[in-house]
C-alpha cells in the first residue's frame, strides 16, 4: 500500500508560509529528507518517490516560496537566494534537526546549492537532480554558445506579462516545457490536471526566480551582465558529500554543465543517465529513491 501523504502549513518565524506535504515516520530514529521542487512544478512531484519510500524515511516537501499553496510576495526582490535559503533554514530548524539528504531538482536544486556551500550544517548530504552549480552554470552561459541558446527561454520568462501569456489558451505555452522532452508516459490526463490545480494559483511567484537571477543570457543589444557576476570560490565551494543525478536527454540544461565540477564539489559522485530528460524525478522515481537509499547509507 502507498505511503499516505500528509499536507499541512508550516508558518515561519519571517512571516513567510510553506504548503508542505509529507510521509513517512516522524520519530527522531527515521532519517530525514528535505525535498524541492522546480519551476513550473510543485511539491506533489515528490509524492512517488515518497510514496516508493515507505515509511522507511520522513521526507518532507514544501511548496517553494512563490508556488502553489505557499507565499508569493510581490517584490521581485524577495526571490533572491539569501531570502529563499532563510526559508530553508527556518523551516529545517521547524524539523527539529539537520536533515540528513537535502534533494532538490531545478530551481530547488539552485537554492540547495547555495544553502550547501553557505550553511553547510543544515544538512549531513546533497542530492542534486538536474539543477547546475552555479559556477558551471556561469563559465558555461559565459562562453558555450549552445549553453546560451538552451537558456534563451529564460528571457522570456522574466517579461512582465509572461504569466498571463502563459495562462493563455489552457496553459498552451507551459505544456511543452514537458512535452518537447518527449513527456508521454507520465503526462496523463490525471497529471495535468494536478499542474492545473497549481498553475491556477498563479504563475508569478515561480517566474520571479528567473527575474532575480542574474544567471540568464544577455538579451541583444543589453550589456552583458555576465561579465559582471563574481563568484568566488568561496562561496561557492560544497563541501558537504554530494551525489549529482543527471538526465543526459535535458535540452534547457547540456551535459557540459557537468564538467570541472569536481574543482567546486570535492566529495562528488556524478551520476549520468541515459535516456532520461530534465523531468527524471517524474520519469524514473524508482531510480532516485535508489540514489537517496544509497546516500543515506553512505
Amino acid at each position: 500500500m502507498a505511503a499516505a501523504i500528509e499536507t499541512f502549513d508550516q508558518v515561519l518565524p519571517h512571516g513567510i508560509t510553506l504548503a508542505c506535504r509529507a510521509a513517512g515516520p516522524a520519530g527522531a530514529d527515521a532519517p530525514q529528507v528535505l525535498c524541492l521542487h522546480g519551476f513550473p512544478e510543485a511539491a506533489f512531484v515528490w509524492d512517488g518517490v515518497m510514496q516508493r519510500l515507505r515509511g522507511r524515511v520522513r521526507c518532507v516537501a514544501p511548496d517553494m516560496r512563490g508556488f502553489g499553496g505557499s507565499s508569493a510576495p510581490a517584490d521581485i526582490g524577495a526571490y533572491r537566494a539569501a531570502a529563499l535559503m532563510d526559508d530553508l533554514e527556518a523551516l529545517i530548524d521547524r524539523l527539529g534537526r539537520p536533515v540528513d539528504l537535502l534533494v532538490a531538482h531545478d530551481w530547488g536544486g539552485a537554492i540547495a546549492w547555495n544553502l550547501a556551500a553557505q550553511r553547510p550544517s543544515l544538512m549531513r548530504r546533497l542530492l542534486i537532480v538536474n539543477s547546475p552549480h552555479p559556477a558551471t552554470f556561469l563559465r558555461e552561459l559565459r562562453y558555450n554558445p549552445a549553453q546560451r541558446a538552451a537558456s534563451a527561454y529564460m528571457n522570456f520568462l522574466c517579461r512582465p506579462d509572461a504569466a498571463a501569456l502563459l495562462e493563455q489558451d489552457g496553459y498552451a505555452r507551459l505544456w511543452p516545457f514537458f512535452e518537447r522532452m518527449g513527456a508521454s508516459a507520465w503526462l496523463d490526463e490525471a497529471m495535468r490536471e494536478r499542474y492545473r490545480q497549481v498553475w491556477a494559483c498563479g504563475l508569478d511567484g515561480g517566474l520571479n526566480y528567473y527575474r532575480a537571477s542574474p544567471l540568464r543570457p544577455p538579451l541583444a543589444g543589453e550589456p552583458d551582465r555576465l561579465a559582471r557576476i563574481d563568484l568566488p570560490d568561496a562561496a561557492v565551494t560544497v563541501r558537504v558529500p554530494t551525489t549529482v543525478l543527471w538526465g543526459l536527454d535535458d535540452t534547457a540544461l547540456l551535459p557540459g554543465l557537468l564538467d570541472g565540477l569536481a574543482q567546486w564539489v570535492p566529495d562528488l559522485r556524478l551520476v549520468r543517465v541515459s535516456g532520461a530528460s530534465h523531468w527524471i524525478v517524474h520519469e524514473r522515481p524508482e531510480l532516485v529513491v535508489a540514489e537517496i537509499e544509497r546516500a543515506l547509507a553512505s
